[in-house]
């Protein structure tokens, strides 16, 4: 659904969401006369999350520009026919929109990103979570949040082992061995030695 017939060819691409910056540009420049330049202004305070600015260009959207304030002249919607309720609904989805605002470049590489993670989760489940909470060795939250994601996939998370365990979490057929590293207080250099003697003499037999 469309407020307005003029952005059709703007957001038909995506189901008549806003989903880029430049649809935003592009609004700008269809609805209310915008030049390129000031076109470009609005969409740089979307990507710094400048909600001032995008406050201050409301009334520019609406009722125009003569360029004495500083930016380019431009029409304005209302004098370009669109009916001041619709006009402000329009730039109020804008504002809105601006707080999560990507480029069509950045959302193109982000979903081909969470195409490829999605398939890594769904074929490779234990690999994948296992590196998943190694990434987080670090981020106590980051960490319970995955380990309880692990459990919601019905993948068990393997106690600590000295005999079992590396550096980080790694799998096993059982389930997902937990990392020495995500042990606290647990030194890497202490880890990497036992790491190294397990190696070369074999799991360890008694404490001594």
């Amino acid at each position: 659904k469309y407020a307005i017939p003029a952005l059709e060819p703007i957001l038909k691409s995506t189901y008549g969401c806003i989903v880029y910056q430049e649809q935003v540009m592009q609004i700008f420049r269809s609805l209310a006369g915008y030049t390129l330049g000031r076109a470009d202004i609005v969409r740089r305070a979307m990507s710094k999350k400048k909600h001032d600015v995008m406050a201050r260009e409301k009334e520019v959207f609406l009722y125009g520009s003569d360029g004495t304030d500083g930016g380019a002249a431009c029409e304005g919607a209302l004098r370009r026919g669109i009916p001041e309720e619709t006009a402000r609904q329009i730039y109020d989805d804008l504002a809105d929109f601006s707080s999560y605002a990507f480029n069509k470049s950045h959302a193109a590489a982000y979903a081909l990103v969470s195409y490829r993670t999605a398939w890594l989760k769904c074929h490779f489940p234990s690999e994948y979570m296992a590196a998943l909470l190694t990434s987080v060795l670090d981020y106590t939250g980051k960490m319970a949040g995955y380990i309880a994601e692990c459990v919601r996939m019905g993948i068990p998370i393997l106690p600590p082992s000295v005999n079992r365990s590396g550096e980080g979490f790694t799998v096993e057929e059982e389930g997902i061995r937990f990392g020495l590293l995500g042990i606290k207080n647990l030194g890497v250099g202490l880890i990497r030695a036992l790491l190294a003697e397990r190696e070369k003499n074999g799991p360890f037999a008694s404490f001594g």
